[in-house]
């Protein structure tokens, strides 16, 4: 009876005690998001999550910037959070921003798929960028190599710009692939729109760092800022 017993004890205990944490961390989420909403109205909260490793909540703000927030919701601060390793530092929140580009859906995205998929990479571009259009001169060799290029919008000038307008033209015309590839050589672009993602790609890149095009990011949230040759993007992805 006491071998029984002392099991259920702990399984009961430890039941009792995840249910209170889980509780908790719903109780101070809401609290959390409440004042968050009255402290700051003009934003949209995207997500409220607990960073476990400092016991702040990272708040994501939709074109805002990123808070590490109290679970009691009274203080905060803005900006990225650094862990500190030893000698080592790393920027998680560039970490975190870097690996919602794995969620993005490929429907956001113009996809040159490898026929034998070894790795991925997904590049911010400009259709009018010249490096843009080094690096898509490459696409073909990429895919050879196996890697997979998907593209999302950077815009350089802004969003509303002539670029802009253009690659709105692409990602709502009928063959975007088609079309990219004739825009990056140069050719005018019909007009066309439609419900589209550029204007978040845009926003995106700016939240991760992207300052310029292309801007590569691997399938590892490692962020590449300019033009690199075929070669040397599988090197980076161990080809």
């Amino acid at each position: 009876m006491k071998c029984l017993f002392q099991p259920l004890s702990r399984f009961v205990m430890i039941s009792s005690l995840l249910a209170l944490f889980s509780t908790t961390t719903l109780a101070d989420k809401a609290e959390v998001s409440a004042s968050i909403k009255q402290a700051l109205p003009q934003y949209q909260i995207e997500n409220v999550e607990l960073h476990s490793g400092s016991g702040l909540y990272t708040v994501t703000l939709k074109d805002g910037p990123t808070l590490h927030v109290t679970a009691n919701g009274k203080y905060f601060v803005a900006g990225d959070m650094y862990r500190v390793e030893g000698a080592a530092v790393e920027n998680e929140s560039e970490k975190a921003k870097l690996a919602k580009i794995e969620t993005l859906p490929a429907s956001q995205m113009i996809v040159f798929k490898a026929a034998d998929e070894k790795a991925h990479i997904t590049v911010f571009t400009d259709v009018d960028c010249a490096y843009c259009r080094m690096l898509h001169k490459e696409v073909p060799k990429l895919n050879e190599m196996g890697i997979t290029v998907r593209y999302l919008a950077y815009p350089r000038a802004g969003i509303g710009s002539g670029v802009y307008k253009k690659m709105v033209s692409v990602w709502c015309s009928d063959d975007p692939k088609a079309w990219l590839t004739k825009a990056m050589e140069g050719n005018d672009v019909p007009e066309n729109t439609c419900v589209n993602p550029i204007a978040d790609d845009y926003n995106l890149g700016n939240s991760i760092g992207v300052r310029g095009t292309p801007s590569i990011v691997l399938g590892n949230g490692k962020l590449i800022p300019g033009y690199l040759p075929a070669d040397s993007l599988a090197k980076e992805l161990g080809l």
